[in-house]
């Protein structure tokens, strides 16, 4: 299973970074590639949400159970419903010098044998970039 790993240092404390990458309903407005973000659940360390993006022209929609571990600066997210077998990861936050490290991993699966040769090498690239793309706008958006 493809699995594609994104680290970025944002120049800000740990704790303004957290409370960013949190906010995922704030997506949609500073990230090009979101094209909403819903809370449908809140549970005390929880959240359900589902997510409508364009990736490489193609809509995709899925639902993610978000667990948050705010003492490890981490969220796990695991697709429940969506357009692809498998869509599951973490973010990891890390002190640094120069501010947060921050790290975002996900796991997918098409779930077609087939056509997965095919396509996951092309949709691990276009996921790299837009993982890429996500790390440097929640960056920015400390960037005075």
């Amino acid at each position: 299973m493809p699995v594609v790993e994104v680290r970025h240092v944002v120049p800000a404390p740990i704790d303004m970074v957290y409370a960013v990458v949190s906010d995922q309903e704030s997506y949609p407005k500073f990230m090009k590639t979101m094209e909403s973000v819903k809370v449908l659940e809140r549970g005390d360390d929880y959240t359900l949400t589902e997510w409508i993006a364009r990736l490489q022209g193609a809509r995709f929609r899925w639902v993610e159970k978000d667990v948050y571990h705010p003492s490890q600066y981490r969220i796990d997210y695991d697709q429940t419903e969506g357009d692809l077998k498998v869509f599951r990861g973490y973010w990891a936050l890390t002190e640094v010098t120069e501010g947060t490290e921050v790290l975002f991993v996900t796991e997918f699966e098409f779930g077609i044998p087939m056509l997965s040769a095919m396509l996951n090498p092309v949709a691990k690239m276009a996921l790299r970039s837009n993982s890429e793309a996500m790390l440097s706008a929640i960056a920015a958006r400390f960037k005075g």
